[in-house]
């Protein structure tokens, strides 16, 4: 095995990018690139059953919006493909004849039904399932007679292999530590050739790492059950193994329980995002961060700063809990340091499809910039320009019954009407507010909160100046005019 890092992340083409899948992809990359080593990417498509069309254009697409690049794919092939598993079918017929060969694996003639048939006794029975090879207590005869017997009947066969029940299978686990099963506790000889001729996950994924060189195999730890049969087959082939990590769950932090599709308050799919507008930088920062921390109380890193400080040592033995609100939050703060042509090209298919892209689009999104948490906020944010004099909730509602609220809103309608169409600019719309307290002798919230309640529907919100100018002098006025009408 080469001395060089090379890691892979390998999924089946059977849906979007999930959550847990993206984290794996990305820790893989950010290990690959913080060792200077290669980061591939192999489609596993061999379950045929669960294949979908767009599925890998999906991955390769979402890791891309992530910021990830690889150095070898089934679109951008290096000396090791091909990187469709399905295009590989020869490369595993050859190891699998050479096992065969060996006395390593044999054709397996037992039929679904009566394996199905076994684990029913076997349950019955309280015993844990597992496959009790067809051809014990035969004798040579016997088994030719059994062979001949079955595929006369058309049966298929499967390839199993053969497992030495008393041998212990361990491995130091970059995450986990030390790690070990007991051979007779794997549930007997298993398939690595299925009845279609496709090789089984457990057998062709051994295949493919050796012969592609990788190093390092980082993982879920739903993967912990599958490596010691892949170390079998490093065994029977007389093969190094790779180094194994094993990542912890991710969990729901409000239910703690493991993530789950049906968790529906929680986006899960890559894609979800990017058709939010989320900032790609601040999703590729939060998953960083389930699962492993840098050390210390900071939490927003760039990719390059990630990429630097990543160490293995200091992933999680615990599970990782995903939290929408923390990853909102960091989404706002990446909002607020962004650069605003980023956002207003960000958020122009939203106010697009909503009818509201003017020439005050830009300014619109500076307005909003720090609310942001993604790009499709941007529509019910800027409600307040689009529609009519917004309707109250019982606290602002309250604001405008205060005594002095006609005296004030009045004072600041007749000045903001005797602006000039040039003058009304932001500049000019704050020391009409100033001129009104002078006028009026109220000031403090009994000043400001009145106009911004009347103006906009609000109690807090964006600068007040800037709102009323994006208003519009006689969208502000009419607004004045249905809060004066309402006292």
């Amino acid at each position: 095995m080469t001395n060089k890092i090379r890691v892979r992340y390998a999924p089946s083409p059977t849906g979007l990018l999930h959550i847990g899948n993206a984290r794996t992809a990305l820790f893989n990359y950010l290990f690959a690139r913080h060792h200077g080593g290669d980061f591939v990417i192999r489609i596993e498509d061999t379950d045929r059953k669960r294949h979908v069309e767009d599925g890998e254009r999906s991955q390769l697409e979402n890791l891309a919006w992530l910021g990830m690049d690889w150095d070898e794919s089934p679109v951008n092939p290096g000396a090791f493909g091909p990187y469709r598993q399905s295009e590989r079918l020869e490369i595993y017929q050859s190891y699998i004849d050479r096992l065969l060969e060996a006395g390593l694996a044999y054709k397996s003639y037992v039929t679904e039904e009566e394996l199905a048939a076994q684990r029913e006794r076997q349950e019955a029975a309280g015993e844990p399932p597992r496959y009790i090879n067809e051809f014990l207590g035969m004798s040579d005869a016997e088994k030719a007679a059994y062979i001949a017997e079955r595929e006369a009947a058309g049966i298929e066969p499967t390839v199993r292999l053969a497992v030495k029940e008393d041998q212990i299978y361990k491995w130091s686990d970059l995450v986990k530590g030390e790690i070990e099963f007991e051979g007779g506790n794997i549930g007997g000889d298993w398939v690595i050739q299925k009845r279609d001729g496709y090789p089984t996950y457990n057998f062709a994924v051994v295949i493919d790492d050796h012969l592609m060189e990788i190093s390092h195999v980082i993982r879920g730890d739903d993967h912990i059950a599958n490596t010691p049969k892949q170390l079998m087959v490093y065994e029977a082939l007389g093969w190094e193994a790779p180094l194994f990590g094993h990542m912890t769950l991710i969990i729901n932090s409000e239910t703690g329980k493991k993530l789950s599709k049906r968790d529906t308050n929680t986006l899960q799919f890559i894609e979800d995002y990017r058709k939010k507008g989320y900032l790609p930088e601040a999703v590729f920062n939060f998953i960083a961060l389930l699962g492993w921390n840098p050390g210390g109380e900071e939490e927003i890193f760039s990719q390059a700063e990630l990429i630097q400080l990543f160490d293995e040592a200091r992933l999680s033995k615990s599970p990782a809990a995903f939290d929408q609100k923390k990853l909102d939050w960091m989404s706002n703060e990446y909002f607020k340091k962004a650069d605003l042509e980023t956002l207003v090209d960000l958020t122009q298919p939203f106010l697009e499809a909503a009818g509201r892209w003017t020439d005050k689009a830009a300014d619109m999104v500076a307005l909003y910039q720090p609310q942001l948490t993604a790009a499709e906020d941007i529509v019910p944010l800027t409600d307040l320009f689009f529609a009519d004099f917004p309707s109250l909730s019982e606290e602002a509602a309250a604001v405008l019954a205060g005594e002095t609220v006609p005296v004030v809103l009045s004072a600041f309608r007749q000045k903001l009407a005797d602006l000039s169409e040039e003058a009304f600019q932001v500049e000019n719309i704050s020391p009409l507010i100033k001129e009104v307290q002078k006028e009026t002798g109220v000031k403090g919230k009994n000043l400001f909160m009145p106009i911004r309640v009347a103006v906009s529907g609000e109690m807090h919100g964006p600068d007040l100046s800037n709102t009323i100018f994006l208003l519009g002098k006689e969208k502000a006025l009419a607004h004045l005019d249905a809060a004066l009408e309402q006292h």
